[in-house]
């Protein structure tokens, strides 16, 4: 049984667990505060993530806790954030917070299979540079919601909605809003920004969540692979 030590580490990783409720039930309210104020929750959230690790290495305070909940605070942060966009935005398309949910499964799979073989799994830079990644497009996206008010993303909403019910591709909607900004044929700013941003952040996090876990399952293909053939591999067979 995982025993609970009160150290600042520890309580960081709690901290950023608490937030994650108020944080997604502020994503859902209308007004302005309330949207900056999720904005603020997600980042000392997101603060909070860089440091505890940081500060748990290097006060050698780690502990089998905060190794259990800290990748669980981050996904629970991370997914919690998707998943309230699907609802509140339709340019945050449901086959891409799967592809992240998928892959964070294959993930919890491959370390469940490593730790009954009593083995690691091997990890990377890119996994970490996914995670800043995701955190930093959930950032932006909500600054996005910030830039325009309530009734403006409404239109923006029914915009891709009514194009999802033509038969039209997103990407089409999207690339369409960026030509129009480009080309300056949109009297606000902000407003063209927020009709076209929100599903290009969301297309790339889908790709690097995408090519992180394909990068996993190759470095680790050998937990998947019959206890046997591990061993003739070892002894160079």
């Amino acid at each position: 049984m995982l025993k609970l030590e009160w150290n600042l580490p520890n309580i960081l990783t709690i901290l950023r667990v608490i937030i994650v409720p108020f944080f997604i039930y502020l994503l859902f309210d209308k007004t302005f505060s309330g949207r900056l104020t999720a904005l603020i929750l997600f980042t000392i959230a997101s603060i909070t993530d860089l440091f505890d690790g940081y500060l748990a290495r290097k006060w050698k305070q780690e502990t089998e806790f905060g190794k259990f909940l800290d990748p669980l605070a981050d996904k629970a942060l991370v997914l919690g954030g998707f998943i309230t966009f699907i609802f509140i935005s339709d340019q945050i398309q449901i086959w891409m917070v799967l592809c992240i949910i998928g892959r964070d499964l294959l993930i919890t799979m491959l370390r469940s299979i490593a730790i009954r073989q009593g083995r690691s799994i091997r990890t990377s830079m890119f996994g970490k540079l996914k995670t800043v990644f995701q955190m930093f497009s959930i950032g932006l996206i909500i600054i996005s919601f910030l830039m325009i008010s309530y009734k403006e993303r409404n239109v923006i909403n029914e915009l891709y909605h009514q194009a999802y019910l033509n038969g039209i591709d997103p990407w089409f909607v999207a690339f369409d809003n960026a030509i129009a900004f480009f080309q300056g044929t949109y009297k606000s700013v902000p407003y063209a920004l927020a009709s076209f941003v929100p599903y290009y952040l969301m297309l790339l996090t889908t790709l690097l969540t995408i090519v992180s876990g394909l990068r996993y399952l190759i470095t680790n293909y050998e937990l998947l692979l019959p206890k046997n053939l591990i061993s003739k591999k070892s002894n160079g067979s």
